[in-house]
């Protein structure tokens, strides 16, 4: 008796196990289906393109959360004595600029070009710029330096691709572009899939469980991408 009851708990167990390694894989929701992504400026292609639906996707409550966006044209970082404010204008430009707290003091613009982020990362500043219109993608990662009110920027990657989405995940940054998708360590880059199906289709946003669950928001659903296998799934929204 005492032998079957050990099996039982080892059953039970085993199946709690699987269970919750498939849990967040087995979160999607029912409306996104996995499709075979489809060929660039296909019939398919054409319809996700468009979309009127932009999905963003984050974690929350250690599960992942997909919700209808809008396309964000600012962001900001708070620092010391005032805000970052970056601008993302599309083909008409951008800029970087410094609002100081103390009102009295002027506005100081810092670089022009779209930001798209402004992020701290041990104790640095960094923002990222990234434009494609018509047959122009690019960006690149940059570091921002300041003694006093004197604001200097310094090219580190260049992504030769517009960044479109970005995250940091443990010591790495997860970069989705245009067209393509990097991993950055030690502010060295690593293309790990090029010329991705989902070129026009504007990746927004980042959000990642594991090494084998990173997903990405984009225009008529949302990509499920394992970094320790090289691979990419795409899951369709059906409403």
């Amino acid at each position: 008796m005492k032998l079957k009851t050990k099996y039982l708990f080892f059953f039970i167990l085993l199946t709690l196990c699987f269970a919750s390694y498939g849990q967040n894989y087995q979160s999607i929701p029912k409306d996104f289906i996995e499709t075979i992504p489809p060929k660039v400026e296909s019939e398919e292609w054409y319809k996700l393109n468009n979309s009127h639906n932009e999905f963003g996707v984050k974690i929350s409550n250690g599960k992942l959360a997909i919700e209808k966006t809008k396309e964000n044209n600012k962001c900001s970082l708070k620092i010391t004595d005032g805000t970052l404010v970056g601008m993302d204008g599309g083909e008409f430009g951008g800029q970087l600029i410094f609002e100081p707290d103390d009102k009295t003091k002027s506005t100081i613009k810092i670089n022009r070009g779209n930001v798209k982020y402004i992020f701290n990362y041990k104790d640095k500043i960094y923002f990222i710029l990234g434009y494609a219109h018509m047959a122009t993608s690019t960006g690149a990662l940059y570091e921002l330096e300041r003694k006093n009110n004197d604001f200097t920027s310094k090219i580190l990657i260049d992504f030769g691709d517009a960044p479109q989405a970005f995250t940091i995940y443990k010591d790495k940054f997860l970069v989705a572009t245009f067209e393509n998708f990097f991993i950055v360590q030690d502010f060295k880059k690593e293309l790990v899939f090029e010329k991705i199906f989902w070129y026009a289709l504007y990746p927004n946003s980042i959000a990642v469980v594991d090494d084998e669950n990173v997903f990405v928001g984009i225009r008529g659903g949302i990509v499920k991408i394992d970094l320790k296998e090289k691979t990419l799934k795409f899951f369709k929204n059906t409403n």
